[in-house]
């Protein structure tokens, strides 16, 4: 099964990519982490995504979609494959569909009030990099990491004005390809507003 998950920042993504892939047994593939391991490996298609984010510049369309092309290419992905931050644009959906079918693209949907409720409860120790929620995972005393005793900080991103920000700008880029796949008949929405087992249970439900 070919999986594209599509979803908001604070949507669970992650989370649900994670069980899937254990459920499925099929690999998880985040470009992040392409990106990360094609200039670890130094290949020549790393080497120029070395040199974009050193200047501090986005990964072109046409580069990601070769390295997510190389990478559905491997053994692993015979069973089928989980696409987490691919495709991005319109662009990316379409070269896509030149080198791999899709068989469903799963939009978890959620409210603007809970994404601002889950991002902006998160604290982060500066010193040993542990994570902490105010509602779901406290520290034992509040304010102060539990594994070495720093002070706890909200990271800018997790901001209200800047997941605000962050949630405009993933509607204005993905709103297409939500169309592109509706239209397609491959579209199916997961109510990700729930406790992550019911979202879960949700998913297999649809995609079954």
């Amino acid at each position: 099964m070919n999986l594209i998950f599509l979803g908001p920042p604070g949507a669970g993504k992650g989370t649900m990519a994670f069980r899937a892939k254990e459920h499925y047994n099929i690999p998880h593939i985040s470009t992040g982490d392409l990106f990360r391991a094609a200039v670890k490996n130094q290949s020549e298609l790393g080497m120029k995504v070395k040199s974009i984010l050193d200047a501090g510049d986005l990964v072109p369309d046409e580069l990601t979609t070769s390295i997510v092309e190389e990478r559905l290419n491997q053994d692993d992905t015979v069973h089928g494959y989980i696409l987490d931050g691919f495709p991005r644009t319109l662009p990316q959906a379409k070269a896509l569909k030149k080198f791999s079918t899709i068989d469903k693209a799963v939009n978890f949907t959620v409210s603007e009030e809970e994404v601002i409720r889950r991002l902006s409860g998160r604290r982060v120790c500066p010193s040993c990099g542990e994570s902490f929620h105010i509602e779901f995972i406290p520290p034992r005393k509040e304010g102060i990491c539990d594994k070495c005793g720093s002070e706890l900080y909200t990271r800018k991103d997790d901001q209200i004005d800047a997941i605000r920000n962050r949630l405009s700008v993933y509607a204005l880029s993905t709103e297409p390809l939500i169309s592109f796949y509706r239209d397609e008949g491959k579209l199916v929405d997961v109510d990700s507003n729930q406790h992550p087992d019911s979202v879960f249970k949700d998913l297999i439900e649809t995609l079954r």
